[in-house]
């Protein structure tokens, strides 16, 4: 990222100060500002800030908002943007306008200075070190979009695995993958995918899955005995069962998906509205899971219903989809914010 700094008051030479003008120098106002090329409101920012040295000692450092594009969507209609501790001014903005501000926050300071306050201090001494801690989270602000997507890539990887390692007589390993996944899942065979086998699902007889010849008759086993299904893990002609049900599968194909979309964009698409994530993901999983759920035993509140493998499939991705579209920007935001302390943060200890 571009940043400049500049001591000021400007022509001062450091090292001849006197004592008193070295405590003013040491409790000068932090001053950061948000410019771009060729800003004619930005040049006169720093006018103005040089002509009010004498009345408010302060550092200034200039970032470039066009250095990176969370910079410029944030800040790149209202340059040249001023923070002084927690007072924002945004162009356009007077001189006395830019003077309240500086006053407001030395104010502020001096309040602070004089009643001691423990956490400004822990703050002021936070601020003046760069920890190895700093420089991690600095590392996951720029990457954790690649982090996250890697883990999810891998935990959806990993239940497909066991049907691998299965079909390659790697019992073992394959049997600690199912009983993983078996915590967070139910693993019912009818309700999952199969690899290596004639086909690709077999749900009940009650899903009405013409295409598809049913469970049961598959593999000879009771349709209702859901602990049979769920310890059933294939056999040779059948298959061999993902260790993720469908459901769940498109679920993390879901979040994946946008996760690769959401990178591609450049971090830019907003947070889904809340009430459009439950109208496009809670609404239609929860209405195929609970209108399934209720109508069989011990509920019974309704005919009979099993739903689909597509059905599964298209909630499922629907809930993962919305629900990442939810969350993704509000923690690249979050990234975003502590992203730009740590680079202010990390300017003032090089300049120091």
């Amino acid at each position: 990222f571009a940043i400049k700094y500049a001591n000021i008051p400007a022509n001062r030479n450091l090292e001849s100060m006197t004592t008193t003008e070295e405590s003013t120098q040491e409790h000068a106002l932090t001053v950061t500002m948000f410019i771009r090329e060729d800003c004619s409101l930005c040049d006169q920012a720093k006018i103005d800030l040089e002509s009010l040295a004498q009345e408010f000692p302060h550092k200034l450092y200039e970032i470039d908002v066009d250095s990176e594009g969370y910079l410029k969507d944030k800040y790149g209609d209202d340059v040249p943007v001023i923070e002084v501790g927690p007072y924002v001014k945004k162009a356009p903005f007077t001189r006395d306008e830019l003077r309240i501000t500086l006053m407001a926050a030395r104010d502020r300071i001096d309040q602070l200075e004089q009643v001691e306050d423990p956490k400004y201090r822990e703050r002021k001494a936070r601020g003046q070190t760069i920890t190895t801690g700093d420089r991690i989270s600095y590392f996951i602000t720029r990457h954790w979009l690649k982090a996250l997507n890697l883990l999810v890539f891998i935990y959806l990887a990993l239940p497909f695995l066991a049907p691998v390692l299965m079909n390659a007589g790697i019992t073992g390993p394959a049997t600690v993958i199912y009983r993983l996944y078996g915590a967070v899942c139910h693993q019912f065979a009818f309700r999952s995918w199969f690899l290596y086998g004639e086909q690709i699902a077999y749900p009940r007889e009650a899903a009405l899955v013409d295409s598809l010849v049913p469970y049961g008759v598959a593999t000879g086993e009771n349709e209702e005995d859901i602990f049979a299904s769920r310890a059933y893990l294939g056999e040779e002609g059948v298959g061999y069962k993902v260790a993720f049900c469908q459901r769940d599968v498109a679920i993390y194909a879901g979040i994946f998906t946008f996760g690769l979309i959401f990178g591609a964009l450049g971090h830019r698409p907003k947070s889904l509205k809340w009430y459009l994530w439950i109208i496009i993901g809670v609404g239609p999983i929860a209405l195929d899971g609970f209108s399934q759920l209720l109508s069989q035993p011990p509920f019974n509140f309704w005919p009979y219903r099993e739903s689909t493998p597509l059905l599964r499939t298209l909630t499922g991705f629907l809930f993962g989809f919305a629900t990442a579209w939810l969350g993704f920007p509000m923690i690249e935001q979050a990234m975003r914010d502590t992203r730009r302390t740590l680079q202010i943060k990390f300017s003032r200890s090089t300049e120091e």
